[in-house]
């Protein structure tokens, strides 16, 4: 039976597999706008970027556009030029003292150097409440695998609503600073391991921009004309950032019903778990578009808002868990955003 079965198996023709070679179509270059103004202190910013869909050789690469042509344009005719970053390629700012007005509405329109036109669709500058109050609580997240959870602060910004109106509202963590301790008497040159005192410095303060790593928007249906306590920012625990105090400004927007929905879907898209029952990914459109292709797909959103501001002090006898302190063996001065002095505004 056996010599029979191997009979059998030497009749069998060997046949080779070709390997199917799917075809996929080149992506095409995407046009990317980021963009807020306000009624706060400026300068606002536009970012202006291209990207690649997938199946470009390219694909993940963002380069910025620079020497566009880019102007604000009011409803009443007023044109404000932005002028491109030196040291910030693809980004456009405001000149100094331009404050967006409240009751007015805004057009962004872009020219690129290859003299395609964009334009954003017209953005109306709403009114927003003051932030009466901000508290804070201490966010602890389990890590599986590890006996010490990742952790962070939640602030929470307490408004009254009007009750006049429908309110669309959106956060933005804004800069930041901090005590930071160093140690320089323990720097080392490396790889050699050869102990290298340094004389300076311990203490520095450090300024660093705001961090957005989600984020925090809200609509009024459910307390309109009430006051209300709404999550609004998160500051993730890196082990440094509360070791003394701690200072934010939480920045609060008032922003159009169509620009609450296209940060929503922005959300919901990042919020993406893998599980069953996500919406399925989606190219979300914003409000611009293009002037010589209107098919042409656009991405990102160009926003007019009212801004009101609050800082908060944050005292590490305040938290209920810190992450261990992280020990920095060198001059606290090599510290990006580092200063031996404290801000003219450090009031803690």
């Amino acid at each position: 039976m056996l010599r029979r079965l191997i009979h059998i198996l030497l009749l069998i023709p060997i046949a080779c597999i070709d390997p199917y070679e799917v075809e996929v179509p080149e992506g095409k270059e995407l046009l990317s706008v980021d963009g807020l103004i306000h009624t706060g202190q400026g300068p606002h910013a536009i970012t202006i970027s291209r990207s690649t869909t997938y199946g470009s050789q390219f694909e993940g690469l963002i380069r910025p556009v620079s020497g566009a042509t880019v102007v604000v344009r009011d409803n009443e005719g007023m044109v404000t030029f932005l002028e491109e970053g030196q040291e910030a390629r693809g980004s456009y700012f405001t000149p100094t003292g331009f404050r967006a007005q409240v009751g007015k509405s805004y057009t962004l329109q872009i020219q690129t150097t290859e003299g395609r036109v964009y334009t954003s669709l017209p953005e109306r500058v709403n009114a927003v409440p003051e932030i009466e109050a901000i508290t804070m609580k201490t966010v602890t997240v389990p890590v599986e695998g590890e006996t010490n959870p990742r952790s962070g602060i939640q602030l929470i910004s307490e408004i009254n609503d009007p009750a006049d109106q429908n309110n669309f509202y959106f956060w933005r963590s804004g800069r930041a600073t901090y005590l930071q301790e160093t140690y320089p008497e323990l720097y080392i040159i490396r790889p050699a391991k050869i102990p290298a005192p340094k004389a300076c410095c311990n203490f520095c303060y450090i300024t660093e921009p705001g961090s957005n790593q989600s984020l925090f928007i809200a609509q009024d249906d459910s307390f309109n004309g009430l006051s209300t306590r709404i999550p609004a920012a998160f500051i993730k625990d890196d082990g440094r950032r509360f070791i003394f105090k701690y200072r934010m400004e939480l920045r609060q927007y008032s922003i159009s019903q169509e620009a609450y929905r296209f940060l929503r879907l922005i959300k919901q898209q990042a919020e993406i778990s893998g599980s069953i029952f996500d919406p399925p990914p989606a190219t979300i459109r914003g409000n611009i578009i293009s002037l010589d292709n209107p098919d042409e797909e656009v991405l990102g959103y160009f926003i007019a808002a009212g801004e009101t501001t609050k800082e908060i002090y944050i005292d590490r006898a305040e938290l209920s868990f810190r992450q261990n302190k992280v020990t920095i063996p060198d001059d606290c001065l090599t510290l990006p955003g580092a200063s031996l002095i404290p801000p003219v505004d450090w009031k803690p």
